[in-house]
């Protein structure tokens, strides 16, 4: 090749070039414009690992954006409270949000089901419906009735069944006790002679104290041992029937959703994923030296009685028809759900449950 063409060549084709790049720099702008949203918590920072979690989806989205877009959060009360979080992001106040839908089925009960429901599914299960069994696009023809759009960003695993500050032996010893219980399960265990009550986390210690209500439940034992409940309630129930794997979600209000680049969305779609799985794992890991460390300064490890369970079993499924008689949507998730369930778990007692079965055993014989 003769050298002056090369030259003239590569020379034309260097302005070319950046007269592209010129061309090019505001198409790309425009695709990854400068964004700030802000997300409010419905948990304190103190709450680490569930709170956390829309820390670790911010970040997540800011990296996958070069920092074009940015999340900022805020923990309960700060901006809003932690119970009105959906709310605010409806109106349009905030963003979006970081909650559990279930803190919100007073408004429709539907609200639950995005989370978890008494006896429905657990955390592994719950995701695989999510993500495989058409929920999330099922919650959010639900969603956008309200003005949002949600995807799961978290879960906690089986929850822990409450603090007591006397023993449960059977049906007749929840006869008239005030429980602080939140969301959908305090409708359900009211029919076990329960008086459900609705205290935010940083009151239930003080009313505890005082004998104000005789018993609370929270998350697991990480959680749980940093509001020291069982200095005051000693007795340490499980399993938390209400709460088999509960799905905190982030919620964003659903216009700004719409309004946001396609690159953007899908940032958020995968940044929430991410701080779904990383969550339940976080507490898998620290649920186990806590509740060694919750043991040994005194808490009193309970079953819950069979006849408890069983009650609030038929309890939980009386309710659900009392709802879908009169709430077609909720009907129609909640078979979805049901449907699942039953295969989920037929397929769960063959391999999964005999091999933690075996190894259970192994751990008690000091094997491990």
């Amino acid at each position: 090749m003769d050298r002056r063409s090369f030259l003239t060549k590569a020379s034309i084709g260097g302005v070319a070039a950046a007269g592209a790049s010129v061309l090019a720099a505001p198409a790309i702008a425009q695709e990854n414009p400068k964004i700030t949203w802000r997300v409010t918590s419905s948990f304190p920072k103190s709450l680490d690992t569930i709170y956390g979690a829309a820390e670790t989806m911010a970040k997540s989205v800011s990296d996958m954006t070069d920092g074009n877009f940015t999340l900022q959060v805020f923990p309960a009360g700060e901006l809003v409270p932690g119970l009105e979080a959906a709310d605010a992001v409806a109106a349009g106040t905030v963003e979006a949000c970081h909650t559990v839908p279930y803190y919100f089925w007073g408004k429709d009960p539907t609200f639950a089901l995005g989370a978890t429901v008494p006896f429905g599914l657990n955390a592994r299960q719950i995701n695989a419906w999510h993500y495989y069994g058409g929920g999330i696009d099922m919650m959010n023809e639900f969603y956008a009735t309200q003005n949002l759009f949600g995807l799961p960003c978290g879960n906690t695993g089986v929850q822990m069944g409450g603090w007591y500050r006397k023993e449960i032996n059977s049906l007749a010893d929840l006869q008239g006790l005030k429980m602080r219980i939140g969301g959908f399960a305090g409708k359900v265990i009211e029919k076990l002679g329960v008086v459900p009550q609705q205290i935010a986390g940083g009151d239930i210690y003080p009313s505890l104290e005082k004998g104000t209500i005789d018993a609370a439940e929270w998350v697991g034992p990480y959680d749980d041992e940093k509001l020291g409940f069982y200095k005051v309630a000693p007795y340490y129930y499980y399993p938390g029937w209400w709460e088999g794997g509960p799905t905190v979600s982030t919620f964003i209000n659903l216009d700004k959703w719409n309004s946001l680049p396609p690159a953007y969305q899908a940032a958020i779609n995968t940044a929430c994923e991410a701080a779904n799985g990383n969550m339940l794992a976080n507490y898998d890991y620290k649920n186990t030296g806590a509740l060694k460390t919750l043991v040994a300064n005194g808490a009193q490890l309970r079953p819950f009685p069979q006849d408890v369970l069983q009650a609030a079993f038929e309890a939980s499924n009386s309710t659900y028809a009392e709802i879908s008689a009169t709430n077609e949507t909720f009907k129609k998730i909640k078979e979805s759900q049901d449907a699942f369930k039953r295969d989920a778990y037929l397929w769960a007692q063959i391999a999964e449950y005999n091999y933690d079965t075996f190894m259970m055993v192994q751990q008690q014989a000091g094997k491990l």
